[in-house]
């Protein structure tokens, strides 16, 4: 028969037990929660849905506090106008600089964007490529191969997606370097653009009408993108093939400093994109197929990205993006004069 002083030993656990119970409680009293908006491209969604259930991940561990990231994606140039009109992102991740400026023009992001993370914002990088059907049956082979009468290509809309602009100018760089004259290459452009039928709004809907509604031969698109279809979606279905030539485009990523200060958040969206160059982040975008930053980690998965010869968008226009968004993409500009269908 257990004594009254067994007794007491036997509910000094059980009292322990309480007792931790009670504490954990008064932790979880404490313990915050957060919520963040990334408002970025149409064919980020796969990348940052890793991304965010990593940093959530991280954020808890170090902090005791509970993150939700909320994800919008549609064409990089209509994300900025819905923030532009209101749409509260605390970040954006975009494809090109200037969408990001263009919020600077309108004083929600820091004019000093660019400085606020290491190479220039920009955490990662892609290149324009091609996917085709399973067995190249066109034999796609180069920029060359697009303008050929019977060849149907697929792209989304230059003036209101980023991965469209970088593929125009990818053929715009390539015809100027094969032919040394911008009316070569506005030549070049406009033969592919006649063998364009129709043109998404963002990357995503141009795959979609690729791979979903069976239109056209050939999907110009980012490397990730057609990576994520050939190995993931279709890899009986499609092929990827690398031009000879292809620009770099630069993926920026900025905090909306309006919607950071209304909200308080400013700490925690700064390590949110801040997680993009840990090692963690950088092995994460290889992953999916972006190139990353970090040299060691490109170096480790450098069998998965081709070597071709990579110009930049100040290689091809002088003046840079500026003149790029007025000579090219502004109302009336080349682009509207190129594509012109009956």
């Amino acid at each position: 028969m257990f004594t009254t002083k067994d007794q007491t030993y036997l509910k000094r656990p059980t009292l322990y037990l309480l007792a931790l119970v009670i504490l954990g409680s008064a932790f979880n009293v404490n313990a915050k929660e957060y919520s963040l908006l990334n408002v970025s491209y149409d064919v980020s969604r796969e990348l940052y849905k890793d991304i965010n259930a990593a940093f959530t991940d991280y954020w808890l561990k170090k902090n005791g506090d509970k993150v939700t990231i909320q994800q919008s994606h549609d064409g990089s140039t209509k994300q900025v106008a819905a923030v532009i009109a209101g749409l509260e992102a605390d970040v954006v991740t975009m494809n090109q600089e200037t969408d990001v400026d263009k919020l600077v023009s309108k004083d929600l992001v820091n004019k000093e964007w660019r400085s606020r993370f290491p190479d220039n914002s920009a955490p990662y990088t892609s290149i324009t490529v091609f996917l085709v059907r399973k067995g190249n049956p066109k034999a796609i082979k180069d920029w060359d191969d697009l303008i050929k009468p019977g060849t149907v290509a697929v792209l989304s809309n230059p003036k209101t997606s980023g991965n469209a602009r970088y593929s125009y100018l990818a053929a715009w760089g390539y015809a100027l370097r094969q032919w040394g004259s911008d009316e070569k290459a506005q030549d070049f452009v406009t033969q592919l653009f006649k063998n364009v039928p129709v043109l998404s709004t963002g990357g995503r809907a141009a795959t979609n009408a690729f791979i979903q509604n069976n239109i056209g031969d050939v999907l110009l698109t980012f490397e990730n993108e057609a990576f994520l279809i050939a190995n993931d979606l279709g890899a009986d279905q499609f092929d990827v093939v690398i031009p000879s030539a292809s620009i770099v485009a630069d993926h920026p990523v900025a905090i909306v400093q309006t919607v950071v200060n209304k909200k308080s958040s400013e700490k925690l969206a700064e390590a949110y994109l801040g997680f993009l160059w840990s090692d963690v982040g950088q092995e994460i975008i290889a992953k999916h197929h972006y190139r990353p930053r970090n040299p060691e980690i490109l170096a480790r998965h450098a069998d998965q990205f081709a070597k071709l010869e990579l110009f930049t968008v100040k290689d091809i226009i002088p003046g840079g993006w500026e003149a790029v968004q007025r000579i090219h993409f502004a109302d009336g500009g080349l682009f509207d004069q190129i594509y012109k269908k009956e």
